[in-house]
């Protein structure tokens, strides 16, 4: 008994793999032990390894019980070694759960998706972001990079959390940046002097387009006199920190109740939103592509960035242009099904 208790005490300090490898060579071992002792009460080396895991489990349902000497001896050496086994192994599982619930709380865990979108410094407008791509895409996967120690949305699980410098080469690999669909990067709002929070963005958008320059990338930019320099390091879209938030105020009070237009425009959990439709090759006009796709119920606004397509209706559509419509998620996915 006191072997047999210095092995099970020196058994806890193994690591999980051994425990693993040790619970299931003592099953096996003790289940062939159990059926050559016994073969007539066994009949089979399944019925001792199913007599075996009720021992163990402390079941023991009964319809299969030792009965010679030899046979209830190997019953106590499971009751005392291989109960306290399988109990070790039950508590190393549930430690490795929380131990990589911890680690996914701390964001100490890499991200192995793929096709997802990475959202670099944690603020409020971070959490709009996650929530405006989690109603367009229910089953989209998010990586929040950010220097904080603490998950900001622990209860999503679609939300990952990497915490370190989103400026590191490490950091941005274990988001899994080369197979991210987009690279959102906000300022960080923890610094309050403009030129030094455009600073940390512009390094930060340097590193990304140095790994993967072929990921979609926008930026928050605080000073607009920054601009041309995101624009040096090819930053495809990139958005004036409080310049939205001014013209849509201005708009509101020239012109009262546009602006909750722009408000639906700019979110797709209400109202028609902005999509982007594929070509017809029966569409040889504007003015073709315009009619067929009012009478679907959609209004066609612009090719790329060009709003004035409405005056161009007679015009050639050109090979590589690209239409957007303002209509509501059905119609679009009508038309798109069409």
């Amino acid at each position: 008994m006191h072997f047999l208790l210095r092995v099970l005490l020196k058994t806890m300090h193994f690591k999980n793999t051994s425990i693993i490898l040790t619970a299931l060579v003592f099953i096996l071992a003790c289940s062939t032990l159990a059926l050559a002792l016994e073969p007539e009460t066994f009949h089979s080396w399944f019925n001792a390894l199913y007599w075996v895991l009720t021992t163990m489990s402390t079941v023991g349902y009964g319809d299969y019980y030792a009965k010679t000497a030899a046979g209830k001896l190997l019953t106590i050496f499971l009751y005392v070694f291989g109960i306290g086994l399988l109990s070790l192994l039950i508590g190393k599982v549930i430690d490795s759960i929380a131990s990589i619930q911890r680690q996914r709380e701390a964001g100490q865990l890499r991200f192995q998706g793929k096709g997802h979108f990475i959202i670099i410094n944690w603020s409020k407008k971070a959490q709009y972001a996650v929530d405006e791509i989690s109603a367009c895409l229910p089953d989209a996967d998010i990586v929040i990079i950010d220097e904080s120690d603490r998950h900001p949305m622990q209860r999503k699980s679609h939300v990952h959390f990497i915490s370190g410098d989103p400026a590191s080469d490490e950091v941005l690999e274990e988001a899994n940046l080369t197979v991210a669909r987009a690279a959102i990067i906000f300022a960080d709002s923890r610094i309050d002097e403009a030129a030094l929070a455009d600073g940390k963005t512009l390094l930060i958008a340097s590193s990304i387009e140095r790994l993967a320059p072929s990921i979609h990338s926008t930026v928050e930019i605080v000073h607009e006199k920054n601009v041309q320099n995101f624009r040096y390091v090819k930053v495809n879209e990139f958005v004036l920190s409080h310049d939205a938030i001014s013209r849509l105020a201005v708009r509101a009070a020239l012109q009262e109740g546009n602006s909750e237009i722009f408000s639906q425009l700019l979110s797709r959990q209400h109202g028609d939103d902005i999509y982007e439709v594929p070509l017809k090759p029966e569409w040889r006009t504007y003015g073709d592509a315009f009619q067929e796709l009012l009478s679907r119920g959609a209004t066609l606004i612009s090719d790329r960035g060009d709003l004035g397509v409405n005056r161009k209706l007679r015009e050639a559509i050109p090979p590589d242009a690209r239409l957007f419509v303002i209509a509501d998620k059905s119609t679009v996915d009508a038309i798109l099904g069409s």
